[in-house]
């Protein structure tokens, strides 16, 4: 039944209509980062170190500046006119190597020059002496006693609220440590009948998006505008401004189509560094890092997680100790909203009374490690799962029957202070052992394996704005600041504005971030721009209708409450405006547009993270392989992925996330 007020326009939610990036994307019209051409724009390139760990001896960029088509050559030395220095939780990494390297690949020299080769060509003229130093490669190295002390204390990023706990001990190489207790886990311990334990070991994992990452800047009269693909416009408007010591209104952040993100496209390194070329020049400096560039920018956490887990004969979970140390990389990047997400996430979806949780971001002379899909759940979640068949194994358990014993219910506690549980992870767990035959008989070499996982979603303190316009012909504009990366936000945010004012969705556009133009969205990750931004879409769209009702309903002689939306208009006691008659009425004929704004705040409560969960993200996955006991080679023959997205307002947005998120984890 529609509500009060409201027409057919909810019929609109649960379609699968097509994206409003599609025809462009697949005919090529999209025009990303590496396509802008800015008038007057020059291209720079980047001269990386060949070293893991060295001092800077000296630089002698002479002959480059030199060489023919030049117009400037820049070294962390020539920065001291600005703060050099950027970071999500920390300030902590150059935009160009000052005084030591501390990654093999990081920026130590950045030349710009009339075309891309002249300025590969300056490059090859630049020389650089380096004392190497030693190179710590791992964790164990990273926290031996005497290891050099890789960072010096910098000051806290201002970016995000939820950092600023952040608890560094540089002198030992740790860049934070998020502890997390409940209960009594030494008696929990004390009192079970058996100890599992158990260390996983993880890789580190590039994100390798089809698009490199890039960015343009022209930074003239004291204003700065950068064209970038990044996933974070206002934290990244925000770092400039602190970085040049402008006011934010005069730092603009423009974000074309985006090749792929999956974590990688947050505060991007070439936009500092082709601002400081811009700056220097005084016209626009387009910067496209190659793959192999972009690779050396983020990753995800190399590390290993030590997990502890207390258990009765009958299979029940009463205790667990963890202990995760992360390699984050030369630089603090994501490293301790990584370390956190972990620690609290290594209980997994299991009803687990007592825990103990030490989690570590530790330093090391590696590539900085960000964000990647989900961060801090799939460390976790391969080695609490993995420990589930080890204990289902010992116990002689049914490894789906052991969990079953202990997931937790809908409406159960995860932890204090958070939200409940709200999804039935029982019934998703038989939904998919059902659909790969869980209970069937084998072949030989042939076996079958399940998991589940539990993730806080639409990270931590996070806010978002939107404005929606609805236009005198009776079409509407949606103005938010979530980026396209691929996930289809653009579409839904049409399809949830056209559904509250019972608009065809084809009559409505979606704004690409732009921070001169788009209200303030905090970041395009942690799943959280349908369900948070798409809820301040909602509300402004809200109070648009709420606008049309109430002129409506004036000129018709009506209640506001007695007018419906429908088919782009208004409808009570028989007679029907059109929203364009609405908006002409309400202006006299003059022209105009009604204008609702909407906002999401961060969810009210306090948990170990800062801040109550937004809401739970679930993801289960099974799989039917074979394993060839000769050469070990593994052959998928099925794989099952299952989440609950509540009411998918695309369904097939939905299922083609579900299916590339599974593909991109499966690998080639």
């Amino acid at each position: 039944m529609n509500e009060p007020g409201r027409g057919d326009g909810r019929s609109i939610i649960g379609r699968s209509l097509e994206r409003q990036d599609a025809r462009d994307k697949v005919t090529g019209r999209a025009r990303y980062t590496v396509d802008l051409a800015v008038p007057g724009m020059i291209e720079g390139k980047v001269l990386r170190s060949p070293y893991a760990h060295a001092r800077i001896v000296s630089i002698d960029t002479s002959k480059a500046a030199r060489h023919p088509g030049v117009l400037a050559v820049l070294t962390g030395a020539d920065l001291t006119d600005i703060d050099p220095y950027f970071g999500q939780a920390v300030r902590d990494q150059p935009v160009l190597a000052i005084e030591r390297v501390r990654f093999a690949g990081e920026p130590v020299v950045a030349v710009a020059a009339v075309d891309a080769l002249s300025a590969e060509e300056a490059l090859r003229h630049v020389s650089v002496e380096y004392a190497p130093l030693p190179v710590i490669r791992t964790i164990d190295e990273a926290l031996a006693p005497g290891a050099s002390q890789l960072q010096v204390d910098r000051p806290r990023s201002t970016l995000f609220p939820d950092v600023q706990d952040i608890k560094p001990d540089v002198t030992r190489n740790i860049c934070h440590h998020f502890s997390f207790r409940r209960g009594d886990a030494a008696r929990a311990f004390a009192q079970a009948d058996l100890v599992f334990d158990d260390t996983f070991t993880l890789p580190s994992v590039h994100h390798f998006p089809l698009e490199p990452l890039g960015a343009i800047a022209h930074h003239q009269g004291g204003e700065l505008t950068v064209w970038t693909g990044t996933q974070y416009p206002f934290a990244m408007r925000q770092a400039l401004a602190e970085m040049f010591g402008l006011p934010q209104s005069r730092v603009r952040i423009v974000v074309p189509y985006v090749g792929g993100a999956f974590g990688c496209r947050e505060l991007i390194p070439a936009a500092p560094i082709a601002s400081v070329l811009s700056r220097r020049c005084g016209v626009p400096v387009r910067v496209v890092f190659s793959s192999e560039e972009t690779a050396r920018t983020s990753s995800r956490n190399a590390g290993r997680v030590r997990i502890e887990t207390a258990v009765m004969k009958d299979g029940t979970l009463v205790g667990r100790r963890a202990e995760i140390h992360l390699d984050t990389g030369a630089y603090t990047d994501q490293g301790s909203r990584v370390s956190k997400k972990a620690g609290y996430r290594v209980v997994g979806p299991y009803r687990i009374p007592h825990v103990e949780v030490n989690s570590y971001a530790v330093f090391t002379n590696t590539v900085s490690a960000g964000s990647y899909r989900g961060f801090g759940t799939p460390e976790v979640c391969w080695a609490y799962e993995s420990q589930m068949d080890i204990i289902a194994a010992r116990l002689g358990m049914d490894p789906l029957e052991l969990r079953m014993k202990n997931l937790l219910k809908r409406n159960e506690e995860y932890a204090q202070g958070d939200r409940p549980i709200d999804s039935d992870l029982d019934l998703a767990l038989e939904t998919i052992a059902k659909e790969i035959g869980w209970h069937a008989t084998r072949r030989p070499g042939e076996g079958a394996g399940l998991a589940c996982a539990v993730k806080d979603g639409g990270g931590t303190r996070t806010s978002s704005t939107a404005i929606v316009r609805l236009h005198q012909d009776g079409s509407a504009t949606v103005l938010a600041s979530s980026a396209e990366i691929g996930q289809g936000v653009q579409s839904v945010l049409g399809q949830i504005a056209a559904a509250e004012l019972a608009l065809d969705p084809a009559r409505v556009s979606v704004t690409a971030p732009d921070t001169g133009v788009t209200p303030f969205d905090q970041r395009t990750n942690a799943s959280r721009a349908t369900s948070l931004l798409g809820h301040a879409v909602q509300e402004a769209a809200s109070r648009v209708a709420e606008q049309v009702r109430a002129i409506a309903g004036e000129a018709l002689g009506v209640s506001a409450e007695a007018c419906r939306l429908e088919s782009g208009g208004v409808i009570a006691n028989g007679q029907r405006l059109t929203f364009g008659q609405v908006i002409q009425r309400f202006f006299r004929d003059a022209g105009g547009e009604l204008i609702g704004h909407g906002y999401q705040r961060p969810a009210a409560g306090l948990n170990a993270l800062g801040a109550t969960a937004s809401f739970w993200e679930i993801g289960l996955g099974a799989a039917v392989v074979t394993v060839d006991r000769e050469t070990g080679a593994i052959t998928l023959h099925r794989y099952v992925s299952l989440s609950d997205p509540g009411r998918a307002i695309n369904p097939a947005g939905v299922e083609g996330q579900d299916l590339g998120g599974a593909m991109q984890g499966l690998g080639p």
